[in-house]
């Protein structure tokens, strides 16, 4: 029993949010436009608007429309659960054999965040687009302020000091401080733009034009090409629940095959927190992560044996690799191909051998008729390219380091193509029926994080599944992420080996791991990253329960 002011099984320093409808973003002002827009007789979607718009302006370190995402819907009274994939291409322009740029206007990928949204809108909204986007836009004019840890970040990064930059983050000379109000009022016109003249403000007018305008990098038929893909979640079972995720170029089947390799193990019969449980977790995710390396990319570009890493049978295979005695030593890549229905004469990848050496958001909204939206939007690393496209207020985005540059493997470069991506929306029904069938909707769920978000979600689930923790006990339990040389997505893709964890779990189970062979770093208290927002319905009441992650500026609102 835990001794937390609100856990029941686990720590819990933060009560689950009741309520009929509930929204969960990763800063207060961004929830509150969402809260504001179901107030106004919105629905989920307008909601989704409301706060992917406003998020940009009051987390700008994590999103804006100068980047891309993925939005996940069930509409309400539908057997569907939908994926927009807002994700952009390399320009055309790009030669990464040149060389990958971490920062400056050539990390940048087509943004195509904007496009999901407006698309979501129009599939689904219920207000005029305007009014949505309307919250965000006066939030960008009336400024917000800094809060401590976003102070910090904008003084770490000399180029939000300087340029178009400056006037939005360091106007006075120096960066702005705790407490001092950020303003975009460029930010702000634009926001208005998009609400009256919908896409073509973004994609044909003169977003566009200002963003070719800074030199030979995008070109108008960068945007001209850029295309919207809308599509039909995958999913796999765990423990009789359906878990949803984003198709690729999303790493969402990641976290599925992760599922399906711990659903070998009796994890719910082992303490939550016990060295054992969290070992079975890990080499979960190395196996599964050897396998991304090995198949996942732009399925506009590779095949991919997607029905073989998501087979049971495979999952059985690759499980007998995990012994429950010591950490494998090295993991080598399965042969999905043989599971897969379309892969005869297909084989096993070449591992591409390396030596060893992000910023996103997330939210999550449930309305009172039953529509969900869980969304990822992303600048990639912290405030992206750190560059602003002059007169819009616009961050761009640097997302072209993801792209791997090792001929043969599945996420190598490719002009005008996708890069893979790590943001995963997630959506569970059951136990029982999926959704297809007629089965409910149980939980909401994502976080930002890089590499690290399938990662927490898995946490999260089995702690929600196996262990029967509220949505608050999942997200605030002890978290781990694991680092291994050349799985780590950002260019070059190396880092060193290590389990890094939260010391709240405890000497005795961080001692135990390590006498497992797991290199254990202890990242503090509450050092982990990552920001899980969740929202569960009670399946008896159908009350929304809400809960967001103390690690970031997190909110979770009801009414």
């Amino acid at each position: 029993m835990s001794q937390s002011p609100h856990g029941r099984r686990s720590d819990a320093f933060d009560p689950v949010r009741m309520g009929r409808a509930a929204v969960v973003a990763n800063h207060p002002l961004a929830a509150m436009a969402g809260i504001r827009t179901l107030l106004a007789g919105g629905n989920a979607i307008d909601a989704a608007i409301a706060v992917g718009f406003a998020i940009g302006v009051a987390e700008p370190n994590g999103s804006g429309i100068g980047g891309d995402g993925y939005i996940m819907v069930h509409p309400a009274n539908s057997r569907d659960v939908m994926v927009l994939n807002g994700t952009g291409a390399a320009p055309l322009a790009a030669r990464a054999r040149e060389g990958i740029a971490r920062t400056g206007l050539t990390s940048a990928s087509v943004p195509g965040l904007v496009d999901a949204m407006l698309e979501a809108h129009r599939r689904w909204g219920r207000l005029p687009l305007a009014a949505c986007i309307e919250p965000a836009a006066t939030l960008a004019e009336d400024g917000v302020p800094v809060s401590h840890f976003q102070a910090q970040m904008t003084a770490k990064y000399a180029a939000l000091h300087t340029g178009d930059a400056a006037a939005i983050f360091a106007p006075a000379g120096r960066p702005l401080g705790p407490g001092e109000v950020r303003r975009n009022r460029d930010l702000a016109a634009s926001y208005r733009l998009i609400g009256r003249e919908g896409r073509d403000a973004f994609y044909k007018g003169p977003m566009r034009a200002a963003m070719v305008a800074m030199g030979p990098w995008f070109q108008a038929e960068d945007f001209d090409r850029h295309r919207l893909r809308v599509e039909a979640a995958i999913h796999t079972q765990y423990r009789g629940h359906t878990v949803y995720e984003a198709p690729p170029n999303s790493s969402g089947v990641t976290l599925l095959q992760m599922l399906n390799l711990v659903e070998c193990f009796p994890v719910g019969e082992l303490p939550p927190l016990s060295a054992e449980a969290i070992h079975i977790m890990v080499e979960a995710k190395r196996f599964a992560f050897i396998d991304r390396e090995a198949y996942l990319g732009d399925p506009d570009l590779v095949d991919m044996p997607l029905a073989g890493l998501l087979s049971k049978a495979y999952a059985a295979e690759r499980a007998r690799g995990i012994a429950l005695d010591r950490a494998a030593t090295s993991i080598a890549p399965g042969d999905a191909w043989a599971f897969d229905p379309t892969g005869s004469g297909r084989s096993i990848p070449r591992a591409v051998p390396r030596h060893r050496s992000g910023d996103t958001t997330h939210f999550c909204i449930i309305d009172a008729d039953g529509n969900a939206v869980g969304q990822l939007q992303s600048l990639n690393m912290m405030y992206g390219a750190q560059v602003v496209v002059p007169g819009t207020g616009i961050l761009l985005n640097n997302r072209m380091t993801y792209w791997h540059t090792e001929a043969g493997h599945p996420n190598d470069f490719v002009a005008g193509g996708r890069v893979r991506h790590t943001m995963n929306p997630v959506m569970v029904s059951g136990p029982g029926q999926s959704i297809a069938e007629g089965g409910s909707l149980r939980w909401v769920l994502g976080t930002p994080g890089g590499d690290t978000q399938v990662q927490s979600n898995l946490q999260a689930l089995v702690g929600l599944i196996d262990h029967g923790f509220t949505e608050a006990e999942a997200m605030q339990c002890p978290r781990w992420t694991h680092h291994e040389d050349g799985t780590y997505s950002n260019h070059p893709h190396s880092e060193t080996y290590e389990l890094s964890i939260e010391t709240r779990v405890g000497d005795a189970t961080m001692a135990a791991l390590a006498g497992l062979g797991h290199p254990v770093q202890p990242v503090g208290g509450w050092g982990a990253r990552g920001s899980l927002g969740i929202i569960g319905i009670d399946p008896t009441s159908g009350s929304r329960f809400a809960a967001a992650d103390l690690r970031r500026d997190g909110q979770a609102l009801v009414i």
